[in-house]
């Protein structure tokens, strides 16, 4: 146990000295120029993504953390804002701090934003939000080979579902028994709307009744927990990327740059569109997010 707990704490202190300054010096070849030219900053390690690969050692950077114009200043999760602290507590429940910073104009004290560092169910994740604490985006990640190499993912990486081939989806047919049954005797009004295998082994499982939820498994089929997903009610039906407003791909791609579409569904009364519930992955983070008829952003729920 006592070794355990200190690999933990070797763990995060590598990720908290990995969390570098805006314009970090390296000795590998074109780095010191794609940090600068991507606003990048190493958040974690590779090896904090938990899962059952292996990806070679490397820094996982958030991109447009950091301006070149601007410096950074450190800070605590206990100073960070209480709406900013609120925010990643209702979105990201149980999530573990890296580190913070806020960000300003070389020269200026006045702060124009902030951005937080953590890790959420195995996974790296960064925020910005505005000088209010005001949520703005998820920060692209990439590994720090992909960024010298000017591109954002490589086959076998952390972030190799970039390229849109949906490895990771599942179909309902082949589920497990286990989970079928679960299903089936714990919520058979159900209807089962897609699945998808996480790199650290879990299940996210999609269903409806009335409204959406995402209940999670462990590859054998174990239960972990259901969440109730933002949804319109009424009668849903699945729809194409394309089909969804210009406005609504304009702000997934602005707030979660670089995301991987898995599914959408319309919701409708009487023939009437009332919204639509869109399916992401970002930066192996599933998300879903709620949009009303016009296409306008209502509400996210971070799924696992």
């Amino acid at each position: 146990m006592k070794s355990l707990i200190k690999r933990n704490f070797l763990f995060l202190a590598c990720m908290a000295l990995a969390f570098t300054a805006c314009k970090k010096t390296d000795s590998i070849d074109n780095l010191d120029n794609a940090l600068l030219e991507n606003g990048a900053v190493a958040i974690a390690a590779t090896e904090s993504v938990i899962g059952n690969f292996n990806p070679p050692k490397d820094s996982l950077y958030a991109i447009g953390a950091c301006q070149r114009d601007h410096k950074r200043v450190m800070i605590l999760a206990a100073d960070l804002r209480p709406n900013i602290t609120a925010y990643l507590n209702a979105n990201y429940a149980g999530y573990t701090f890296i580190k913070a910073f806020s960000t300003a104009i070389k020269g200026s004290t006045t702060i124009d934003g902030y951005v937080v560092g953590f890790i959420f169910n195995g996974k790296p994740v960064a925020l910005r939000f505005t000088a209010e604490g005001v949520f703005v985006k998820v920060l692209e990640l990439r590994e720090g080979s992909d960024l010298r190499k000017n591109r954002d993912h490589h086959d076998g990486g952390c972030f190799d579902n970039r390229d849109g081939k949906q490895r990771d989806s599942l179909a309902i047919a082949n589920l497990s028994a286990s989970i079928k049954s679960y299903m089936t005797t714990n919520y058979p009004k159900d209807t089962l709307k897609g699945a998808w295998l996480n790199k650290d082994l879990s299940i996210v499982l999609v269903s409806k009744n009335v409204t959406f939820f995402a209940n999670i498994f462990k590859v054998d089929g174990t239960f972990i927990v259901r969440n109730a997903i933002p949804s319109h009610g009424g009668q849903d039906k699945e729809i194409q990327q394309s089909a969804l407003p210009a406005n609504t791909l304009s702000y997934l791609n602005t707030t979660y740059p670089n995301y991987v579409f898995k599914k959408a569904f319309s919701a409708s009364e009487r023939g009437v569109i009332k919204g639509y519930l869109v399916i992401i992955d970002a930066n192996l983070t599933k998300y879903a997010i709620l949009f009303d008829s016009s296409g306008v952003f209502v509400s996210a729920k971070s799924v696992r």
